[in-house]
């Protein structure tokens, strides 16, 4: 295999955010307008959550979490104050995109945050550059060029400041239920071909954020088997090998939401799989179950409860990648055969 080339920058940002092993191990606390619903929802006294709540349970899960992991992802709006409980050796990724995307057009449309830019994220410590976009191959091509043309624009926003771009894709399907059997069926398929999309060197994408393949609750002879199959055990282990084909890029699994144990449970079968991923970006898997706590018993109860089951959880996670994760550079033949630039 021919040396790949890579820019100083990007090479040492996302070694910034990998551990010494070169897996990503970061943990997500991006979460602004879901969070606020959480809270909410988990509020006995059914009180809304202020701007102040939310980031003072940023800065609880960054102090207490952060030393565990090899990156935290933190967004700009709610998050700069907890950077100083951030652990010195943990890396920094933040976010660029709002919150949510455009409800009054078609497709799911992406925007940036308007006081924002690569740069002035770079200047505010970021390691990394996280991109949220929802992606459906099979929409209309004008919704598709929208979008590619954004991420293209950011990155080359990106290779202008010298940082990496971890580009988050998660796939939808207006016309059908996402939790349901029918996009079950069909979210293999749309994983693998956006995997390949956003490959593409034209994207100056350095690292792809992607979901599992597979719903695993419709997965047959799993634990997180629901009792309606989508897929066979085999058919998807095979899922997993199609969709870790479709890409050049170093990729990393995102939890989706789900919990700490299906999580746990996709990665088991990656591994089995053979897939060549290269960390995680978990977010409420590790830290949904404290928000409870946060809602009706303050800060120092929420931080009780990250530092005893969040820590398990997170602990949980690393011993897994350790068993199976491999490096972002073996994708390019291994770190020896990287040329920095």
């Amino acid at each position: 295999m021919a040396k790949v080339r890579i820019s100083k920058g990007k090479f040492g940002g996302i070694n910034a955010s990998a551990n010494d092993r070169g897996v990503i191990a970061a943990l997500a606390m991006d979460q602004r307008g879901s969070l606020q619903k959480m809270i909410a929802k988990a509020s006995t006294s059914g009180v809304t959550p202020t701007a102040e709540d939310l980031t003072r349970f940023k800065a609880a899960v960054t102090h207490v979490l952060s030393p565990h992991a090899s990156a935290i992802l933190l967004d700009p709006e709610y998050s700069l104050p907890a950077l100083k409980d951030k652990a010195a050796q943990t890396g920094l990724l933040l976010a660029y995109e709002k919150s949510g995307y455009d409800t009054t057009a078609k497709g799911r449309l992406p925007d940036l945050l308007p006081e924002w830019s690569v740069r002035r994220l770079a200047e505010a410590g970021a390691d990394a550059i996280k991109l949220l976009v929802h992606y459906n191959p099979e929409d209309a091509p004008g919704i598709n060029t929208v979008k590619q043309a954004f991420i293209e624009r950011i990155g080359d926003e990106c290779v202008a400041v010298d940082v990496p771009l971890f580009l988050e894709i998660v796939c939808y399907d207006d016309s059908l239920d996402e939790k349901g059997l029918e996009f079950a069926r069909r979210k293999p398929g749309i994983v693998a071909r956006y995997m390949a999309e956003f490959s593409r060197p034209r994207y100056g994408v350095d690292v792809l954020k992607v979901e599992s393949p597979v719903n695993m609750k419709f997965v047959a002879g799993t634990r997180a088997f629901g009792g309606t199959a989508a897929y066979s055990r085999a058919e998807a282990l095979a899922h997993f090998r199609d969709a870790a084909s479709a890409a050049t890029k170093p990729f990393i699994y995102l939890s989706a939401g789900v919990s700490d144990e299906v999580f746990r449970e996709t990665l088991e079968l990656a591994i089995e799989a053979g897939t060549a991923f290269s960390g995680v970006l978990c977010g409420r898997a590790t830290w949904q179950d404290g928000v409870a706590a946060f809602a009706n018993q303050g800060y120092n109860a929420l931080e009780a409860w990250l530092a005893d089951r969040g820590a398990q959880n997170i602990e949980a996670l690393n011993q897994i990648l350790a068993r199976g994760a491999t490096p972002w550079w073996s994708i390019y033949g291994g770190r020896d055969n990287i040329e920095v630039i």
